[in-house]
């Protein structure tokens, strides 16, 4: 009874329950004729009242969460405004999203076409292996569809060439690339499809069961995925925004090392492996001769021509390997195998690329303020996503931060 909406529908069943038992009553006296049209004047009355009440009342109108979608016994036809239809979470995604179409982007004037499309009328006819573009990879699903799109958004909004930026979509579910293209008409992009089979066997259970979902290990795979010339890649996570040039952190040079992100050198490192990792020394000894810092997977700048040839997609197998058949050495999902194999051996970028952690850190309700420093993008990693709360009338201050890149919805 704490959702507005399911209270509301409880006092209409149990009225209409006392309404129609009032009628059953009369009938047993004997006025059955009378008493069966007295109930049907009640009852059509009390709904159509009813019925009056909710569309006037704007505290009633809050959609549901796009999370919650998969779980929905709603029929089809009885949607609530915004909400993901049935067919999308059985996995048939339908053509057609309430998606806004983004406001046409344009580059600055000291901006460069790509060199493949100039001289073209279109800008479909850049390739993905044009020099001059910008790479950006990011995942494509229904649950986080409207965190994508968002994200999508920001990076064009504070782009200051964005007819430079090529994105990369991965997707386990077909029918997407319509959303994409109606949102953003002139979006450069292309889609990847992930087959969720090839880490399925891989994957451990996790501390958040959003943290299982095959498709969040898919950028352990963007090496191999995504086409041999692209030898540079920017992964981004779909809770988040960009609210500065993407190209900044595009030119942010990796000196010898395969990723860079922003670390975080006074979180408690060993927290994130078990006991069990830390009493055994020869896993320990993983991170001998280097002094390990946390950094979050959700931002990253990637060499993927380094990648391919030191073969890092097949060392973060060994260790989910490991954690599956021999063992437990960590809990948090994609997390630990890229700090075992990279930690110590990043490139550290400013901490303004990731403003992380403002989804509360994985405890439902809780708001986060921004780390001291300047901003240039914001991850609301955890379990708290701001179009949840936006939509349930329960934002944290920040999440108005990520409210005008949203997209969801009709046009106003």
């Amino acid at each position: 009874l704490a959702d507005p909406k399911g209270s509301l529908a409880f006092l209409f069943l149990s009225a209409a329950y006392r309404v129609a038992g009032l009628g059953i009553r009369r009938r047993s006296k004997g006025g059955a004729r009378r008493g069966t049209m007295l109930w049907v004047i009640r009852v059509s009355g009390f709904f159509t009242a009813a019925l009056v009440m909710v569309v006037l009342s704007p505290s009633l109108q809050s959609f549901p969460p796009a999370e919650a979608i998969r779980s929905s016994s709603f029929d089809s036809h009885l949607r609530f405004p915004g909400q993901i239809p049935s067919d999308a979470a059985a996995g048939r995604i339908p053509t057609r999203f309430s998606f806004r179409t983004a406001p046409p982007f344009r580059n600055a004037d000291e901006c460069r076409l790509p060199a493949s499309a100039a001289g073209s009328e279109s800008m479909e006819d850049t390739t993905v292996c044009d020099p001059s573009l910008v790479h950006i990879a990011i995942t494509l699903d229904v649950q986080y569809l409207r965190g994508s799109i968002a994200a999508v958004h920001s990076v064009l909004q504070h782009a200051q060439c964005p007819k430079s930026v090529f994105f990369h979509f991965l997707v386990s579910e077909t029918g997407l690339e319509a959303v994409v293209r109606s949102a953003f008409p002139q979006l450069l992009f292309k889609v990847y499809y992930f087959d969720p089979e090839r880490v399925r066997g891989l994957i451990s259970t996790s501390v958040r069961q959003a943290l299982e979902q095959p498709l969040n290990y898919a950028r352990n795979y963007l090496a191999d995925i995504l086409e041999p010339c692209v030898k540079r890649v920017i992964y981004l996570d779909s809770d988040l925004v960009v609210v500065d040039d993407i190209a900044k952190l595009w030119r942010t040079s990796l000196g010898a090392r395969t990723v860079g992100a922003p670390e975080y050198c006074h979180a408690n490192f060993t927290k994130y492996f078990t006991e069990r990792f830390w009493s055994d020394p020869r896993l320990a000894s993983t991170f001998a001769g280097r002094k390990p810092c946390y950094f979050n997977t959700g931002v990253m700048v990637m060499d993927l021509q380094r990648w391919r040839q030191a073969g890092y997609t097949r060392r973060i197998e060994r260790w989910m390997e490991i954690q599956r058949n021999d063992g437990r050495i960590y809990e948090l999902g994609s997390l630990p195998p890229f700090l075992l194999v990279f930690a110590g051996h990043v490139a550290s970028i400013e901490h303004r690329w990731n403003q992380h952690g403002l989804g509360g850190d994985n405890v439902r309700g809780s708001c986060r303020d921004l780390h001291p420093g300047p901003v240039s993008l914001l991850h609301w990693s955890g379990s708290g996503k701001p179009w949840i709360r936006l939509d349930a009338n329960r934002p944290c201050p920040l999440d108005a931060l990520w409210a005008p890149y949203d997209l969801y919805g009709p046009s106003p």
